[in-house]
């Protein structure tokens, strides 16, 4: 019974210093290095919002994430035809993040979408020295043709 108690709760402080840890090492700033969409179906990956999309992620030591994504030649809009494109093009959203095993789960509070709001958004996530590779759940992308299921692969750099 001792012995069993003594590696659960070695366990649970193993589990919790490497959240710990990769806490330290997601904090700071991020630039978006490639955004492919991930088909359920098994199709095959394609750029999402251009081969060149732009964006930042910044997680900060309180416990906060904010991010936002453009696509690649985005210009300004004139029509109201154009500036709902412009919104299908990017999107951004913010909010007190945790960390959860290999995910991160952000309590959004403001988003350009505002059915983001009091959600949780969970994100997966990997990181490899300077490099952090974010994966989506899988859900309907309203954005293309049928609404197919997808998830989005994101790669990140830090920015030094």
């Amino acid at each position: 019974m001792f012995k069993t108690a003594a590696i659960a709760v070695s366990s649970v402080l193993f589990m919790q210093a490497a959240m710990a840890d990769d806490s330290a090492k997601v904090v700071g700033i991020w630039k978006l290095v490639s955004l492919e969409s991930e088909f359920q179906d098994g199709s095959a990956r394609r750029p999402t919002f251009g081969a060149k999309p732009t964006g930042y992620i910044i997680f900060t030591a309180q416990g906060r994430m904010m991010t936002v994504i453009e696509g690649e030649g985005r210009k300004v809009a004139s029509t109201d035809e154009e500036r709902a494109a412009l919104l299908r093009t990017m999107f951004a959203y913010t909010g007190m993040y945790r960390l959860e095993g290999d995910k991160w789960v952000t309590k959004v509070d403001v988003s350009w979408n505002p059915a983001w709001n009091g959600t949780d958004q969970v994100r997966f996530y990997k990181l490899d020295g300077d490099r952090l590779q974010v994966t989506s759940a899988w859900a309907p992308n309203p954005n293309l043709p049928g609404s197919p299921i997808t998830r989005g692969v994101l790669m990140w750099e830090r920015v030094k």
